[in-house]
């Protein structure tokens, strides 16, 4: 196992190239259980954007996870692109990256930081993490419509926190 001093969270191009391992399970696992009509996974490419800042959680170097705080407007923002590799899920990591995003999101001066995840079984654990840091159920924000197979949820933020 590897100690937390090893483990970092760094903001990063989503075009490095060590990063497609990450990106391909993601996209597997956003397409399993989910009809494409609900899928509201962006594309790598269009997370390169000024509005989005994407970090990479690195375990001795290594990419584990991965996750993205897109500015919506000048006091909120969303939760994009959020994905720890399988593997290497139960140590921790989500809760490290989700923190490291909501930090992103109080230093920009963020009120509101929402998302959007699925309604599936898949999607629980998921669910429960964003749960515990907070989050609460709330309707569709930004482009989002009402779908039964989505989940809209936000954090009420204190940005001097």
């Amino acid at each position: 196992m590897t100690s937390q001093a090893e483990l970092l969270l760094v903001q990063e191009s989503p075009l490095t190239p060590d990063l497609e391992l990450l990106f391909h399970r993601h996209t597997m696992d956003m397409h399993a259980d989910t009809p494409p009509e609900s899928i509201h996974m962006m594309p790598r490419e269009d997370l390169v954007h000024p509005d989005i800042a994407f970090f990479v959680l690195r375990d001795g170097g290594r990419a584990v996870g991965m996750g993205a705080v897109k500015r919506l407007s000048v006091y909120h923002a969303e939760v994009k692109s959020m994905h720890v590799l399988s593997e290497e899920r139960g140590r921790g990591l989500s809760v490290r990256l989700l923190e490291g995003l909501i930090a992103h999101a109080r230093q920009l001066g963020i009120a509101r930081l929402s998302l959007e995840t699925g309604s599936q079984t898949m999607f629980l654990p998921a669910r429960r993490l964003y749960e515990r840091a907070g989050f609460v159920e709330c309707g569709p924000f930004g482009d989002y419509r009402a779908d039964p197979n989505s989940v809209y949820m936000t954090l009420a933020l204190d940005p001097a926190a």
